[in-house]
């Protein structure tokens, strides 16, 4: 009350008069007009930032999706190559985006209950989590970035060994391989020649096939005895993976760096709705 006493008596000097005149329930009247004022201003002020935290709250929802949608995307198509991949770059990218998603759908969950509430704790809490999601996905996306400069020379320098040293050694090898030249109608890493100094042909000198069945232009068992170019494909296998590997990943930098910015904003958002629902608290 003494506040908005204050605060009013600097805008209204006539309120002396009312006290000098010993005309107190009308000096009363006009404080109690001037409080009501103010706090009815801060009130529509608190209602707009709550609006514009909630309309960024769905924003972030729909973001949180898009991130989920990627990481998940990543894992469930393009995991099957990363027993290829001399490093886990790639999939720890993926995992960090899949866990930015799952966190802002929590954070907007907690946003939206803490508006509904006007809960300064509950608001504390979704900046925090805003602040997390934004570390994720930049900490992804500048990964990623990074990552696609370098995956290049580790297939060029990697790839052929991986073939021939983890073919029908290594089960997630095998199969990666094998889906690989399937997908990409591909044999070897750079030519189907490689094969011939693999450890499968080296540990197997009975065999007769001097190719894998998956490199048949027309796939089926013992396909591979044969390497001519009218049955088994000739392109090896890099350039296609360097050029998948390549795009996916800047599609993975520009979602985890594009929608960090997103974050930014509602961190800000959240603070200023935070500092006025304490003004409100201290002054009213």
């Amino acid at each position: 009350m003494k506040i908005g006493a204050r605060s009013c008596c600097g805008r209204m000097p006539w309120l002396l008069c009312y006290q000098e005149r010993g005309q107190w329930p009308y000096a009363l009247a006009a404080v109690l007009s001037c409080w009501n004022k103010d706090r009815n201003e801060d009130r529509c002020t608190l209602m707009l930032d709550r609006c514009m935290l909630m309309l960024g709250s769905f924003t972030y929802y729909a973001g949180g999706i898009a991130v989920l949608g990627v990481g998940i995307w990543t894992v469930s198509e393009k995991h099957k190559y990363v027993a290829l991949l001399t490093t886990g770059t790639y999939q720890s990218v993926a995992y960090i985006l899949l866990l930015a998603g799952c966190t802002v759908i929590v954070a907007v969950c907690l946003g939206c209950c803490a508006l509904r509430n006007e809960d300064r704790c509950a608001l504390m809490l979704y900046t925090f989590l805003l602040l997390l999601v934004f570390l994720l996905e930049a900490i992804g996306g500048v990964l990623a970035y990074i990552y696609e400069e370098q995956v290049m020379a580790e297939l060029s320098l990697r790839l052929t060994d991986t073939f021939n040293d983890g073919y029908m050694v290594d089960e997630a090898v095998t199969q990666a391989v094998d889906d690989m030249q399937l997908e990409y109608k591909c044999c070897g890493a750079l030519s189907f020649q490689e094969w011939s100094d693999s450890i499968w042909v080296e540990n197997n000198p009975t065999m007769n096939n001097t190719v894998p069945d998956s490199c048949c232009k027309t796939p089926s068992p013992y396909c591979g005895v044969r390497d001519h170019p009218s049955n088994v494909w000739y392109t090896g296998c890099i350039h296609r993976f360097e050029d998948e590997i390549g795009r996916h990943l800047v599609v993975l930098g520009a979602v985890g760096c594009g929608l960090s910015l997103i974050q930014v904003i509602g961190m800000i958002l959240s603070c200023c709705l935070y500092v006025k629902l304490k003004d409100i608290e201290d002054h009213f």
